[in-house]
């Protein structure tokens, strides 16, 4: 630090409030999101940006899950706007009013973006973006949230110590691993896989899959029998490799933890958020095991996307918690061998 004294502004109590808020109604807005592609209600709903021409259709069957969906995200959207607003009246520090307007300009891509979707009938490529960009206007909502909280102001005060590098570096790389998780799962909910791999905990009769045409005839004998419409092994793969990534991100979390505790086990702050982190994770297994053993139970298969949700805010927040609030370490956590 400068040996002159940086005085900074104090986080506007109603702002701080008000950030939350909209963190916790997206994590809302993704678990409906979830329901309507879990019940196949995509397209019960054929028209945009009106419902059957009205703003309020009759709520029954599918048309509950799509405009519900509908009137979530744009009461989202709405305080987003407002957010933003207040952002750029409020706040000094430009990068925070930067955050702001791009969590706008998301939410705006978003609602056109889900529009896309009816209009062309569900295209895989457009709903995966779809669903990649909701995870991350989420984070643009958990960074603006963290800006705006007393603990961040608090970090500001005090010369805090520069974290270990390399429990940056691992924490960094956890994120990165739960983003590209969430990328490859909406592949694979767009793309039909979510039971190309139907058994648990072996994969089409085998601990380790052989990805041979045994294993895909009998994984396609089981889909008949459940009225399901066959795969090919591409999606097969998808599913595989969706399993095996969770994986690494258990094995990767827990050798988090162990550092975390060796490291900083007096740190409350921490010690707390990489619990929570953990926990998250352990019930996302569960709940990825449930949903294949219930054949996507729908209200099981959302709870499974909003807690991947919550896993990457969990992982967010950690790195935001651990990462030094002055800037002037960054090269030294970029260039550090």
């Amino acid at each position: 630090m400068n040996s002159r004294t940086v005085v900074y502004d104090p986080p506007s109590r109603g702002l701080s409030i008000f950030s939350k808020i909209i963190v916790c109604s997206t994590l809302f807005l993704i678990f409906v999101g979830a329901l309507v592609n879990s019940t196949g209600s995509g397209l019960a709903v054929p028209d945009w940006p009106l419902s059957y021409g009205t703003f309020f259709p009759p709520m029954v069957g599918g048309v509950f899950y799509e405009h519900s969906h509908r009137m979530v995200a744009a009461t989202v959207g709405f305080l987003t706007l407002i957010l933003a607003i207040w952002l750029g009246f409020r706040e000094k520090r430009k990068w925070v009013k930067n955050l702001g307007f791009c969590a706008l300009a998301a939410v705006i891509l978003q609602g056109v973006l889900g529009g896309i979707t009816v209009l062309f009938f569900l295209p895989p490529a457009i709903s995966i973006f779809h669903g990649v960009l909701a995870q991350t206007f989420f984070i643009l909502t958990i960074l603006i949230a963290y800006s705006q909280s007393q603990e961040h102001f608090f970090r500001k005060q005090i010369k805090e110590e520069l974290s270990s590098v390399c429990l940056i570096k691992l924490n960094f790389f956890l994120l990165i691993l739960i983003y590209c998780q969430l990328i490859l799962a909406a592949c694979m909910r767009h793309t039909h896989s979510g039971l190309a791999i139907p058994d648990f905990p072996t994969m089409g009769g085998y601990y380790w899959p052989p990805f041979n045409d045994a294993m895909l005839k009998t994984i396609n004998d089981w889909r008949f029998k459940m009225n399901l419409d066959p795969v090919l092994m591409w999606q097969v793969a998808v599913h595989f490799v969706h399993r095996l990534v969770a994986g690494i991100i258990a094995l990767t979390a827990f050798y988090l933890t162990f550092k975390t505790f060796k490291f900083y086990r007096t740190n409350k702050r921490l010690v707390h958020s990489i619990l929570i982190l953990d926990n998250f994770i352990v019930l996302q297994i569960l709940l990825g095991v449930l949903t294949v053993l219930s054949w996507k139970d729908p209200w099981i298969t959302s709870l499974h996307v909003v807690n991947g949700a919550a896993v990457l805010g969990a992982s967010v927040l950690f790195v935001l918690r651990i990462f030094p609030v002055n800037l002037q370490f960054f090269k030294q956590i970029i260039y550090e061998k």
